[in-house]
């Protein structure tokens, strides 16, 4: 029974690798005009329409979720405080997802999307007091100084350095958060994978449109009476709404570790997306990053892997 979970788990995580390998291309095509707060609100709204009929379809089985009766640690109040939290940083992050993509341009930006480990090592370390061995150490400020020479557009220079790729790099550390909350929350509560995304997405678009009502409310009318504006919007948020569905499922059957090692590989598609679709040129530097990302995160997979049954 494990074994059919892993399979589906690793199954349903290599549909999510083709699905967030279009996100950036998604972003990046959308038209011309079309700002990045308005694009991050629409695409948040659609994500909530869609998931919609799921929520309901679960509800009128009988399958409650985080509105059955408390029981054990369960707690509906909890549930949905972490819920409203997760949304919130969520919001944030979709919001720098497609400025910093738009800003660090396509590739860089989805290989930049994938520094999640480097954010849980440092965490763990510095706040949580796990010590790590000097390999993930090592692999650790491998990925660092990877990451820099992928700011600085291969020139490794403090003055190449592109600051808004820095807005990509918060994207991760976010969703590292958002996503070991979900986790336990998951495996502590009957929450469903449909309710979280339901939740997650429709507080992602009421923070998201509290604040675009109140920065720029004519640009939010303008972007809702634009028809190819809201078609982009729509496609942006299907794909998303679909990628985070099958990832909140995935993550109950494995380790977030194991995903995120999977996910690691989404630049590559990513690269060929944009290059049919974008015509952007695919640059040697951004598939030395891309390598050497993929093969420290693996490592630290499998070194945290080792470690656990000893710490256990």
């Amino acid at each position: 029974m494990q074994s059919s979970n892993t399979l589906k788990g690793v199954g349903q995580t290599l549909v999510c690798v083709s699905l967030i390998a279009l996100l950036p291309v998604i972003s990046n095509g959308r038209p011309a005009g079309f700002g990045a707060l308005s694009f991050a609100f629409f695409l948040s709204f659609y994500q909530f329409l869609f998931s919609v009929p799921l929520m309901l379809k679960e509800m009128f089985s009988g399958q409650r979720g985080m509105f059955s009766p408390a029981s054990g640690s369960h707690s509906p109040r909890r549930a949905f405080m972490l819920t409203l939290l997760t949304g919130l940083l969520f919001a944030v992050a979709i919001f720098l997802f497609v400025f910093g993509v738009e800003a660090a341009g396509t590739v860089s930006g989805a290989i930049a999307l994938q520094a999640s480990p480097v954010f849980a090592i440092i965490i763990e370390a510095v706040f949580l007091g796990r010590r790590k061995s000097a390999a993930e150490l090592g692999l650790t400020a491998l990925l660092l100084v990877t990451l820099y020479g992928l700011g600085t557009n291969g020139a490794w220079t403090i003055a190449g350095l592109n600051i808004w790729f820095l807005a990509v790099l918060a994207v991760p550390l976010l969703w590292a958060i958002a996503h070991v909350i979900v986790r336990q929350e998951l495996g502590k509560s009957p929450i469903t994978p449909a309710q979280v995304t339901f939740f997650r997405v429709g507080l992602s678009a009421l923070f998201l449109g509290l604040v675009l009502l109140a920065t720029d409310a004519r640009g939010l009318f303008a972007a809702f009476t634009t028809p190819q504006w809201q078609m982009a919007a729509a496609l942006m948020g299907l794909v998303y709404y679909l990628e985070l569905l099958i990832w909140f499922s995935a993550i109950r059957h494995i380790p977030v570790s194991l995903a995120a090692t999977i996910g690691a590989t989404s630049p590559a598609l990513t690269m060929v997306f944009a290059s049919l679709f974008l015509h952007e040129a695919i640059l040697p530097y951004q598939v030395a990053a891309f390598i050497v990302l993929v093969l420290a995160i693996a490592g630290l997979t499998l070194l945290g892997a080792r470690t656990r049954p000893a710490t256990a």
